[in-house]
């Protein structure tokens, strides 16, 4: 079964940086699919940054794309998010999710979701 768990969020000043982490307890971080969405308040849910698999492709919205980083962790068995330059406007609930390898859709749909984590950048 599985359950995702996003882990990191805080508040940060703007500029600061942060990295949320995304844990699997069926232990399917090696093999799944991650991505990471975020969700501000009155906003749609965004989708914010992806890897596969195998950890050989990843995507970033253009939003983030070079302030963000997703990375797998084999050691902790973790996806992570690292979050860079953060501006007022990434603030968000941030969430994880992943699928099996071989899901249509990808890089922004996915089966599995966990529990959303807080990230507030201010001054």
């Amino acid at each position: 079964q599985v359950q995702l768990v996003a882990s990191g969020g805080r508040s940060v000043r703007p500029g600061g940086s942060l990295t949320l982490s995304c844990a699997d307890s069926g232990l399917l971080v090696s093999s799944n699919s991650f991505g990471w969405f975020r969700q501000a308040p009155g906003k749609e849910r965004e989708c914010v940054s992806a890897i596969t698999w195998n950890g050989t492709t990843t995507w970033y919205a253009d939003s983030v794309k070079g302030r963000f980083t997703i990375f797998r962790d084999t050691t902790k068995n973790t996806v992570n998010l690292h979050l860079n330059r953060l501006k007022p406007t990434d603030t968000a609930v941030y969430f994880c999710a992943s699928s099996p390898p071989g899901r249509v859709g990808w890089p922004c749909s996915y089966d599995y979701w966990g529990q959303g984590t807080q990230v507030t950048v201010s001054s």
